[in-house]
Formats: C-alpha cells, sequence, structure tokens
C-alpha cells in the first residue's frame, strides 16, 4: 500500500496512518454497542474515542458508587448518583469531538431491545453477570453480528471472540457450573433473588486496561477484515504473567444458533401499537396466513396466582424482573403460580395492550410465523427515542 505525503499530513490520527493496513474510514463509519460502562466499559470507552470511533452507545442501568472512582477513568467525585451511561457517555464525548456517544439507561435482559444489536456493527461488553451474557450472545447471534466478551478478577482476566454463524458460541463454552450459577439467578418460580442481583467483583484499574485494550483491539481487527479470536479466549494473569490462549469447542445442543433473516420495518411505536395491531401487521406480510403467531424476544410475566384463594394480580413484566419478595399471596401467604406468555396468536385476552405496555422494551425484534414461513418484524418506530443521535445511521454492517 502507497503512503501519500498527504496522508502524512499531521492530524488527530497521522500516527494511525502508518500503520500499512489502516483504513481510518473504516472506525469513522464503524458502529460499535458497548454493554456495561463500569471498570471495563471505561477502558473500552476510552479506547474507542482515542481510535476515532464515531458511532458508539453505551448501555448500563446501575448509578456511580463511590468505590468506582478507583477504578473508573471516566467519573469524578461529582458524579457519585448519577448514571454510569450518561455519565461514561459525556466523558467520552469529551475525549474527542470527532465521536458520537449515545446513553442508554437500561438494563440488558429486561429493557434493550433486540434492534439495537442489528443496528451496531460490533458489540463489546464488559459485565460480571452470565446471564447478561446469555442474552447479548443469543441477540448478537440473532443479529449476525460479533461480540467481544471480557471479565476480570483481581489482577487477572480474559478476552474472547464470538462470531455469528461460527460456533462456538458463549454458550457453548458453559459447563455445568456455569448452568448451576445461572439457575441461582432465578427461583423456581421465574422470580429474581435480590440478594443475587448485584455482586461485587474485586479487581484493579490495571487489569481493566489490559482486557479492555485486548477487547478493543479485536474490535480494532473485526473493523478492518482481519483475524481475531474467534471461538478462542486471551488469558491474562497477572501474577506471574503466564497468559496464554485457548480454544472453545462447539457444543452440538447448543440453544443459541438461531439466526434472523432480514428485519420488515414496521413505522410505529412500542408505546402507541397494540400487540393485536402489530399482529394484523405481520400476518398481513405473510399474506394473509391463518395460525400466524407472534414470538416475543424474552418471555414475560402475565400474572401471578394464589392457587389457595384464587386471587390473580396481573403484572406484565419481563422475568427476572420481580422481586421474589413478591411471590406469597398478601391474603394468605401462600406461594404463588407464575403464569408466563411467550407470545401472541390473536386470541388472547391482552391484545389491547401496546408493546410497551406489554412489558416489552423499545426497538424490538418480533418473529412472526405461519405453517412454512417466517418473517422478523423491526419496531422501526423506536429507532429516533433510542439511538438518538445514532439513529441517522442506516443498519447494516462493514466489520468483517
Amino acid at each position: 500500500m502507497r503512503i501519500d505525503a498527504k496522508d502524512l499530513e499531521e492530524d488527530r490520527y497521522s500516527r494511525f496512518r502508518l500503520i500499512t493496513w489502516w483504513e481510518q474510514d473504516r472506525l469513522q463509519n464503524a458502529k460499535v454497542l458497548v454493554i456495561g460502562a463500569g471498570a471495563l466499559g471505561n477502558e473500552i470507552l476510552k479506547n474507542l474515542a482515542l481510535l476515532g470511533i464515531r458511532n458508539i452507545a453505551v448501555v448500563d442501568c446501575d448509578n456511580i458508587e463511590f468505590s468506582n472512582l478507583s477504578r473508573s477513568v471516566l467519573f469524578r467525585p461529582t458524579d457519585i448518583g448519577k448514571g454510569k451511561a450518561h455519565v461514561a457517555a459525556a466523558a467520552t464525548q469529551a475525549i474527542s469531538e470527532d465521536v458520537r456517544v449515545h446513553a442508554i439507561h437500561a438494563n440488558v435482559l429486561s429493557g434493550l431491545g433486540l434492534g439495537i444489536f442489528h443496528w451496531a456493527d460490533v458489540v463489546i461488553a464488559g459485565l460480571d453477570n452470565r446471564e447478561a451474557r446469555l442474552f447479548i450472545n443469543r441477540s448478537a447471534w440473532k443479529a449476525g453480528k460479533p461480540w467481544i466478551d471480557g471479565a476480570i478478577e483481581g489482577i487477572s482476566g480474559v478476552a474472547r471472540v464470538f462470531l455469528p454463524g461460527t460456533p462456538p458460541c458463549y454458550e457453548c463454552t458453559l459447563g455445568e457450573v456455569d448452568w448451576q450459577i445461572l439457575e441461582k439467578r432465578l427461583s423456581c418460580s421465574l422470580l429474581s433473588r435480590e440478594e443475587m442481583a448485584g455482586g461485587k467483583t474485586p479487581t484493579t484499574p490495571t487489569t481493566s486496561s489490559v482486557i479492555a485494550g485486548i477487547q478493543v483491539q479485536e474490535a480494532l481487527k473485526l473493523i478492518h477484515g482481519l483475524p481475531v479470536l474467534g471461538g478462542r479466549a486471551f488469558h491474562f494473569e497477572g501474577l506471574n504473567h503466564s497468559s496464554y490462549v485457548t480454544t472453545y469447542t462447539e457444543n452440538p445442543d447448543c440453544m443459541s444458533h438461531e439466526t434472523f433473516g432480514p428485519l420488515t420495518a414496521y413505522p410505529g411505536k412500542s408505546t402507541n401499537t397494540t400487540v393485536a395491531d402489530l399482529h394484523a401487521f405481520a400476518r398481513a406480510e405473510l399474506g394473509g396466513a391463518e395460525g400466524t403467531v407472534l414470538e416475543f424476544s424474552r418471555d414475560i410475566i402475565h400474572k401471578l396466582s394464589c392457587s389457595k384463594c384464587g386471587a390473580e394480580e396481573e403484572l406484565f413484566a419481563p422475568v427476572g424482573s420481580i422481586p421474589a419478595s413478591k411471590g406469597p399471596c398478601p391474603a394468605d401467604g401462600t406461594p404463588r403460580q407464575v403464569v408466563t406468555i411467550h407470545g401472541y396468536s390473536g386470541v388472547e385476552g391482552f391484545g389491547a395492550r401496546s408493546i410497551a405496555e406489554l412489558g416489552l422494551p423499545p426497538f424490538d425484534v418480533f418473529t412472526a410465523r405461519c405453517p412454512g414461513r417466517e418473517i422478523h418484524v423491526l419496531i422501526d418506530g423506536d429507532r429516533a427515542a433510542v439511538l438518538g443521535p445514532l439513529a441517522e445511521e442506516s443498519t447494516g454492517s462493514n466489520a468483517g
């Protein structure tokens, strides 16, 4: 590759251009979704901004605590009590005027629609939650997008890359112990256990820097179409620096290998589109087929039912978002049965509810099926509300 003199003119990225394969335009046009704005997320965002990644969305549902200040370069004492996503986005934006960073204050499990995964070219996660990782894995695979996982503990950590349509995926790596921990996140009644909600992982800012650096470097290579750690993991052992790479194997029984085809855009919003409206739209798109069923992106708790007194309480909330303390019947203390819904066939009694009132997030994707055919419907009317200034970027990928 020949480098012209004009390419070497001093600007913010001139040193990057000395790398023979470097294409700054690829980075400027890339769309990156960062999930988690804690210790890893801070370092990821900082690195993305320095590299000139122009379009960044960051998702987090937590607020800044005093202990975050020792591990998070983007937070200040005056930020305590504020939302991590918004503070991190503003601080990242301040690093470079070339980037656009949009904050989404949401729980990845209950408040993040699948549309955001279709928007992104690359997903980078910095979380300490297996359940959230599993959701990200399934969502990224459905959207056909690569995602890069990072985990840290003490002075060690791991970074790994999962490529869509190319197993192994994250779920393939889970062993018996991992599944036992996942099952503890939910009680047998599908209500969340409050004591499991917020773990505290011991770590240092130096470890965050190392793992986040590897994660962003893998994203950089993905965007340039270079070889990456697909289905493999880089293990950083900080005590003796005996770091190494491992290769995962595919689990033939893995449940995460579902891929969506092209999306059908529905122009309405989740706040004013009823489930019946969406069902009618999907049925028309399927040629008016009898037996059309809408499948939701996640299970919804419809109601809690007491077998002793017969009382029922309608909730309409994502599974795992209702505390276990609400499980007992208020009248007699009997553990109530959790009744869930997974879709809509046109006859259920909640058809007049809006998508939002059903407990599903904005900018979500629904699967509509009829005998012999299926489509995937994006609630595209939510695009501007969810993506803000990034909404003008078209859905697609330039990642290799």
